[in-house]
């Protein structure tokens, strides 16, 4: 495969007029197909292809505006540089010479003064690309010898819980789920955050499936469901063993399908032994006698299927509670069948070549790692690192919204001796405390190929236009970065079509009559696996685990609490903790206090991605003000009345909003969404002020949810 075959950009074209194909960068499972209109270099509109089969034509309400951000009169368009203090604001536009010399000499003294680990990038998926996303900067840093970002906000501590009882495998075709008979949503509002799912469970529902939701809050998906089970947030753990011990109890497994493709059923039944459906009910407030129902009906109605969300890990003993869901498929045999199984991640399904993209031979031996959920006690010294971290890089991101500890953080960015660059499209609350703010393309200015954690399509994402003003896309930051600093390795000066053949394994059989050259042709193609009515990966076992089979007692959790190489720079380092129990178990939330009595959870707003878009007015006016959801006997007895601006708060701090009094969640439960900008909010302060810093059981993961609070009139 040579660069003569690869025609992905022809630049001749921007300039023109026709409609364009683009794949959706953002960090959501649907990975949306888009039509992009475009008359004489402009881009006018987009909407999806319809001609896609999974998301056919639908564009949800955060992007199908999606021009509104492009030739938004607020996007930054050419460098800037700070003239007044962290956080003001006050910028004067600079070229781009300037920018990339003033970064590189403030990188080359930092390195001398107090040695390269003072330097440190901050990075997520504010676009899921393979090349600008996640890892784009990573040879970069690694070359230079930064700190090593550990970046386990979102599913690292699921997908190391799945990976430990099912091996790296991508289990259940979305579309697939058409046939199941028996659907359970846990912890996924999948009407906000996984739309286009939606309609194959609509399907199956319409040919006769139960659809279950098990969640703490009456959100669109639950009201939309057959049965919504409320439960107690950070218990589901619990809900789980439960469900375990009355399938084993009362003989409801797949007898022949534990004995031949399982191991450890033995010891998983003596796990579950205690853990009784009225047990549970003081863990879950579920009544045992619907946790009864629920375990009978899933296992009697096959294919039945389990869709888990992201917010199932957030809590203290959230990788536990993915195991001991892992579980279940395997104790009924409802990976028979297409339709059967497990719903998390079909990402282990692309043949991505992390290595390639991450590069983890350019890490220096013992190169210190810090993990982005800690960056406010890293910027303020409360870590204790030695040398400290003196310069920073901000892309893909905004940690002041989506990072716990927020005071602490704003504190941390406000040093005058932190040296902070910040790539973006807008000036969001972390870009206004940059010295250096660099202006950064959106999707339809950029080359990408896009997989997806949510279906198992991959598509390329042409420019549809030239880049607005000065604008440049992450590859060619860090090209640019790369020659200032002088790292003449040829690897650092490879086009983006290079970077995309590097990205994968063309050869391998997923992407078998799949080329970049194709993509091109086509914008899509689904990877070279049994189509939705045929796949059942392990119907016969073959799960990609040591054993080969389902591991119930896991044979990895010899190894202690690891870091996935999707999540950590290629690195399979164990971290330090000792070996975790090779049985699921329950670990409970954090208890309640007396002065912190309510537990608060900050899922995804339904109009922003993350903090995307939440600076836009047609998301903001279908959002609305900031709020949070108080049950009615919680606000009565606060003499808190809907409408009313509250204070929620703990030791770590507060933030107010409107409340909303309502029974769509729990008594004890206060729900408040993130994504919002302090803008937004009426005392600069959102969410993340009050979550806590403490890392789940598995893979480092995050707790947001297991947060503990109270609330008052502000």
């Amino acid at each position: 495969m040579t660069l003569a075959d690869l025609p992905l950009t022809d630049v001749s074209e921007l300039g023109g007029s026709g409609v364009r194909r683009a794949v959706c960068p953002h960090d959501c499972p649907d990975g949306c197909s888009m039509l992009v209109t475009v008359e004489n270099g402009r881009a006018t509109g987009v909407r999806g292809d319809p001609e896609h089969p999974f998301t056919r034509g639908g564009l949800c309400v955060k992007v199908n505006n999606y021009t509104d951000r492009v030739y938004s009169p607020d996007r930054v368009t050419t460098p800037l540089r700070r003239t007044g203090p962290k956080g003001s604001g006050r910028f004067e536009p600079i070229g781009w010479d300037e920018a990339i010399t003033t970064v590189a000499d403030r990188f080359t003294a930092v390195a001398a003064e107090h040695g390269p680990e003072a330097i440190m990038p901050v990075s997520y998926l504010g676009t899921q690309g393979t090349i600008n996303g996640l890892n784009v900067g990573d040879p970069f840093f690694n070359k230079l010898g930064a700190t090593v970002a550990e970046r386990t906000f979102c599913d690292s501590g699921a997908s190391t819980a799945y990976v430990m009882s099912l091996g790296p495998t991508a289990g259940v075709d979305p579309e697939s789920l058409v046939h199941s008979r028996y659907i359970v949503i846990w912890a996924c509002n999948m009407v906000s955050t996984n739309l286009h799912l939606w309609p194959y469970v609509l399907e199956a529902q319409r040919r006769g499936a139960k659809v279950v939701v098990i969640d703490p809050v009456r959100h669109r998906t639950a009201r939309r469901a057959d049965w919504h089970i409320p439960i107690r947030p950070g218990t589901d753990g619990a809900l789980a063993m439960a469900m375990i011990h009355v399938i084993l109890a009362e003989g409801l497994t797949d007898a022949e399908y534990v004995a031949e493709h399982t191991v450890g059923a033995e010891e998983l039944a003596e796990r579950a032994r205690d853990w009784t459906p009225v047990w549970a009910e003081g863990e879950t407030g579920i009544p045992a006698a619907d946790i009864r129902t629920l375990a009978r009906e899933y296992a009697a109605a096959q294919p039945s299927m389990i869709r888990i969300g992201v917010a199932i890990e957030r809590a203290s003993g959230g990788g536990q509670t993915v195991r001991a869901i892992s579980c279940l498929p395997g104790l009924v045999g409802a990976w028979r069948r297409p339709g059967g199984g497990l719903l998390a991640l079909p990402l282990w399904a692309f043949p991505v070549n992390w290595d390639a993209l991450t590069r983890p031979d350019l890490l220096r031996p013992g190169t210190r790692v810090v993990n982005q959920y800690h960056l406010g006690r890293a910027l303020t010294g409360e870590m204790g690192l030695d040398p400290g971290i003196h310069a920073l890089t901000v892309y893909n991101a905004n940690p002041v919204i989506v990072c716990p500890d927020q005071e602490r953080l704003l504190a941390g960015l406000a040093r005058e001796d932190l040296f902070t660059v910040v790539s973006e499209q807008f000036l969001t609350d972390t870009a206004l405390y940059a010295d250096i703010v660099l202006p950064a393309t959106t999707q339809l200015e950029q080359l990408d190929v896009m997989f997806s954690w949510g279906h198992l399509y991959l598509g390329l994402n042409r420019p549809s236009i030239p880049p607005v003003g000065e604008a440049v896309s992450n590859t060619e930051l860090f090209r640019r970065l790369a020659a200032a600093m002088g790292f003449d390795d040829p690897f650092f000066r490879r086009t983006d079509e290079q970077m995309i053949v590097d990205a994968y394994d063309w050869s391998a059989p997923a992407l078998a009559g799949i080329t970049p050259q194709t993509l091109a042709e086509t914008g899509w193609a689904r990877l070279n696996l049994p189509d939705a009515d045929h796949y059942a990966p392990h119907a016969e076992g073959g799960f990609p685990t040591p054993s080969g089979k389902q591991e119930f007692a896991s044979a990895a959790a010899a190894g202690g609490n690891f870091v996935l190489p999707l999540f950590r720079q290629g690195s399979t380092e164990f971290q330090p903790g000792g070996e975790v129990d090779p049985l699921p178990h329950y670990i409970p939330p954090r208890t309640a206090s007396p002065a912190y009595p309510l537990s608060l959870i900050s899922p995804k707003a339904h109009a922003f991605l993350n903090s995307s878009y939440a600076n836009l007015a047609v998301q903001q006016r279908r959002q609305g003000e900031p709020t949070a959801l108080v049950h009615p006997r919680d606000a009565a007895a606060r003499g808190i009345a809907d409408g009313d601006l509250i204070r929620v708060f703990n030791e770590r701090g507060e933030f107010v909003v409107r409340a909303v009094v309502s029974d769509e969640v729990a008594e004890g439960v206060v729900l408040s969404s993130m994504g919002g900008w302090r803008a937004q909010a009426k005392g600069l302060t959102t969410v993340n002020a009050v979550n806590p810093v403490e890392f789940a059981d598995l893979g480092n993961a995050p707790t947001f949810s297991d947060t503990r609070v109270d609330v008052a009139p502000a």
